[in-house]
């Protein structure tokens, strides 16, 4: 990839482009593949495909994250560390409602094509993308510069057309099911709450006392403290 261009905002494109063609792609084609090789086997296919892709782009992004043009600087604003710190965790319990189910997506379990209406679900049907929102919106005011502004758009653009394309798969799987559903739910967060579509239990704070909650919660503390050794690693790979 690096050799298409000499501008890292083009490669970083490409990189994103190719992870998206390949991510969303073979999610499309799901029930065909698991159909013709098990559910099982899909699942090490696709994380096999799509986890080298992803870190690729992971390690590429942070080695050139500060190049581009300087568009804006908050780093020294009182306040500004702790407002991208505090977006950024939050981004995380959006970003990975998967782990709700750990055993499918090590393939331990039959991996299965889940249909939520609790819990994170309740506030947006599309958690990942919002997540990846908070996160780009972040991280763009953080860095402040054309790279991180040109790594945004392609990340948010991959999620915005995931919105789409996961509404189309889930009509197809579960078809009236899912609309019941959908007309109870929002992709805009707290849309389907504010507008009385979506009606709370009294109890629904307890949806998120749950051992997934607290695994994000590990891991996204985790990975803030592992940031000097995710760059480090990826410094030393020279990407």
């Amino acid at each position: 990839m690096s050799s298409i261009s000499e501008n890292h905002e083009v490669v970083m494109l490409c990189i994103l482009l190719v992870f998206a063609l390949v991510h969303s792609g073979l999610a499309s084609f799901r029930d065909l593949g698991e159909k013709l090789i098990g559910e099982r086997a899909f699942r090490v296919l696709f994380a096999g495909i799509s986890l080298p892709l992803a870190v690729s782009a992971v390690v590429y992004f942070i080695d050139h994250r500060y190049d581009g043009v300087q568009l804006w600087q908050i780093q020294g604003i009182p306040g500004a560390h702790e407002l991208v710190w505090l977006m950024s965790f939050i981004s995380f319990f959006f970003l990975y409602p998967s782990t709700f189910n750990l055993l499918e997506v090590a393939a331990v379990d039959k991996p299965k094509m889940h249909m939520y209406e609790t819990g994170i679900m309740r506030i947006t049907r599309h958690p990942q993308m919002v997540g990846q929102f908070l996160w780009c919106i972040a991280h763009t005011l953080w860095v402040g510069n054309s790279f991180m502004l040109t790594t945004s758009f392609g990340l948010l653009a991959h999620h915005l057309y995931g919105v789409w394309n996961g509404d189309r798969r889930l009509a197809i799987r579960y078809g009236k099911a899912f609309e019941v559903v959908k007309n109870r739910t929002s992709i805009v967060p707290f849309a389907a709450i504010l507008d009385g579509r979506q009606k709370l239990p009294e109890d629904y704070y307890k949806e998120f006392f749950r051992v997934p909650y607290f695994t994000i919660l590990a891991l996204t503390l985790g990975a803030y403290f592992a940031h000097p050794l995710l760059q480090a690693g990826s410094y030393h790979l020279n990407w």
